[in-house]
Order: structure tokens, then sequence, then C-alpha cells
């Protein structure tokens, strides 16, 4: 599905594009030659646009909903037919003279275009839309363009029904999209709830917990924003290579658990992981940035944001979960040991499992040139920051624990 939506004036237009065999319930007679009648065709497009189109397309004018369109234009196409580049193109198409028989056709080669026209109070208004155009085909896939007055033309791609979609979403908007966006997604990324597991297992006193979650989320969130703004690499084999490496730090923290469970500088280990987890982060946001607009940076934050709200709610159920089970259920070094090993056990076969994708890659290394050297200068400059300020942290923090502690035992 392909369509234009633009405001001008007092009305709203929405062209719009899909395969002709999309509609049912059509009388696609066929002449004596055994092609489509498309002359007689043409009288039954506009209500079969209205029943299959115009009913269910919704649009929004702020918060108000507007009422069924107009179908002020149908017509079918050549698959041939390159009209859909520009705006102007599409609605001249489809308001053009009517295809012939000429033409010798058959019905399922061709396209229909449909023009809708809805009213509305003032072209400079916040628009929505809700296609719900699931009802077509088994998958339906729907690239909007929206073109507003005087602005920049935005693109939209949706599969299947997106919901109530801002055409040129406010800041808080945005914000709440996202927040959304990353609350549930760190609930549903199981790799990552594992990790975390793996993290607080050996330490679930508050003090030294905050200082490593704090280095985790730094550090995600550092990756998260470069990989959103180009940073990253964007080869083919680099997302496998990711939930590999994902898979792998549950390995690891789950044996560092069994084997030697000090928690002192685990701060820095889970620094490390979160930059490797933060461009498993970026991939959930690769056909989602679409919908911030012209608020990128806002929903980043607001994405992060959600994150770490999923975080705490996790912390906020599994910590005292844990506190019950080694004080009632099993002591807590053999506790430790029985849940570490089985992270350790599913993180491996996670691990072995993406580990065989990423070989089905051909790993084709950059040539080295200026622009590799100068990216790679940008990403060291980033995480020698990255450290330098989790170290200054680390070291600010353990001196105020120590000035606390030390009138103890002056006084002892």
């Amino acid at each position: 599905m392909q369509a234009y939506v633009r405001p001008v004036g007092q009305r709203l237009q929405v062209v719009m594009r899909m395969p002709l065999k999309a509609l049912r319930d059509v009388d696609f007679s066929a002449t004596e030659q055994g092609f489509l009648d498309v002359e007689q065709l043409a009288p039954l497009l506009p209500d079969a646009g209205t029943v299959w189109i115009a009913e269910f397309f919704r649009v929004y004018e702020g918060q108000r909903e507007l009422p069924r369109p107009r179908v002020a234009a149908t017509q079918v196409s050549l698959p041939s037919d390159r009209s859909f580049t520009t705006f102007e193109a599409a609605l001249q198409h489809a308001t053009a003279p009517k295809l012939t028989n000429s033409a010798h056709v058959f019905w399922d080669q061709l396209l229909f275009d449909v023009v809708l026209e809805y009213p509305i109070s003032s072209d400079a208004s916040a628009f929505s839309i809700w296609p719900r155009l699931q009802h077509l085909a088994a998958r339906v896939v729907t690239v909007v363009r929206f073109v507003p007055p005087g602005g920049v033309e935005r693109d939209y791609e949706f599969l299947g029904d997106p919901g109530i979609v801002p055409l040129d979403p406010q800041w808080y908007q945005a914000a709440r999209r996202f927040v959304e966006l990353g609350f549930f997604h760190i609930l549903d990324g199981t790799d990552h709830l594992l990790f975390l597991c793996c993290l607080v297992i050996p330490m679930r006193r508050f003090r030294p917990l905050l200082g490593v979650i704090t280095a985790f989320t730094v550090a995600h969130s550092i990756t998260l924003l470069g990989s959103a703004f180009g940073l990253a690499p964007d080869a083919l084999w680099f997302p496998p290579l990711i939930e590999t490496l994902i898979a792998a730090s549950i390995v690891w923290m789950a044996l560092e658990n069994i084997a030697s469970p000090k928690v002192r500088y685990r701060w820095a280990v889970a620094g490390a992981f979160g930059l490797v987890h933060g461009f498993g982060f970026s991939f959930a946001l690769r056909q989602t940035l679409q919908f911030a607009g012209s608020h990128l940076l806002l929903s980043l934050l607001s994405f992060n944001l959600g994150v770490e709200m999923g975080q705490l709610l996790v912390l906020a159920i599994l910590i005292p979960v844990l506190y019950l089970l080694f004080r009632f259920v099993v002591a807590e070094r053999m506790g430790t040991i029985i849940l570490s090993a089985l992270l350790a056990h599913t993180g491996w076969h996670w691990m072995l499992d993406r580990a065989d994708q990423l070989r089905r890659f051909r790993l084709d290394w950059p040539a080295l040139n200026a622009a590799l050297l100068a990216g790679a200068m940008k990403w060291l400059t980033i995480l020698w920051l990255v450290a330098g300020l989790l170290w200054a942290a680390f070291r600010w923090w353990r001196r105020r624990c120590e000035r606390k502690i030390s009138p103890l035992f002056r006084a002892g």
C-alpha cells in the first residue's frame, strides 16, 4: 500500500494505491478476448473504494476524528506506471481519463488508485491517521508520505495495524510513545532480563547495586545514542554479532558468580557489557524512529527512560524474591551457584545458536582509510570519556563511604 497525505486549505487529501486484487466482492468481468473489461469496472470502483478503504482509513485533526471521507476519484493503473513518485503526479494520474479496454490487461495485474477528501478546519492543524487496512490481505505493508504545507515531506512505513500515528508529532506525543516502547521492550527482552538477574544474584544491597546499574545504564545509553545517529556499522553481520555477544555476556556473568562472586569491580564489567547491550536496544528502534518526527534526541532519551523504568520494576520484584529464596529455601552460596548454572546453561545455548547464524555472513573487513580511522577515533574518545567518568564516580563514591565508616572505627 502506498499513500500520500496532504492538507490543503479546508480539506485533507489522501491519494492511495494498492493491488486491484486486494478488493473483494467486485465483479471483474472479462471481454470476449479474455481480458479485464475495465470500462465496465470503472463505475464500480467508487463504491469499492468506499467499502474497502474509506470506511476503515481514519484521520484525526487534533483529538477530533474527521467524518468519513468523500471518494473524489478512482483509477486503475498499469504496473509500469510511476506516477507515485510525488504527490502532484499521483493526484494528476488518479484524476486523469480512465483506462480503456484497448489496454488488454488482466484483473490481477492492475493497481487501484483512490483519492479521499476529508473536511478540515485548517491545514496547520496536527493530524494523525489510523490506517486499519490489515483486512485487505494476510500481510499488509503501508507506506505513507505526509506532505505538510510548506514543510518537509515525512515518510512512514507500517506493518499491519500500527494504531493511531501522529503525522507531525508534538514533543510530548513522541516522548510518551518512546517511554512506553522502552518500558515494554525491556520486559519482553529475555536476554536483557537474564543479564540483570546475573548482576543481582550475588549483590542485593542498594549501594553497591546502584553503582553497577548506573554503570550499565550509562554505557548502554552511549551506544544507543551513537547507533541512532549512524555511528554503528550498518553491515548485515553486525546485528547477529551483537546478539551473540549479549548471550556471551550472560554466560560470563553467570560463570563469574559461580567461580568468584566478588562484586568490588562488577561496575566495570557491567559497564563494558552495557556497551554491547546498548547496540541491542538500538535494533528495536530501527523501524520505530520514524515516529519521532523532529524530536529524535528527545525520543531516544525517552526510550532510555522507559528502559530504566522497566529495569527498576524488574529489580523491585527480583531482589525481594532472591532474599526470600536465600533465607528460607536454600543457602545463599548454594543458591547462587544453582541459579547461575541455570543462567549459564541458557546463555550458552543462545550463544551457540546465534554464533551459528553469525557464521552464515561473510565478514568483509572495512578498508583502512581516513573515514574508518576517524570513526574509530570518535568511538575511542567516547569510550575513554565514559570510562573516566565512571572511574571518577566510583572513586567519589568510595571516598564517601570511607568517610562515613571511619568515624565508627575511631569511636570504637
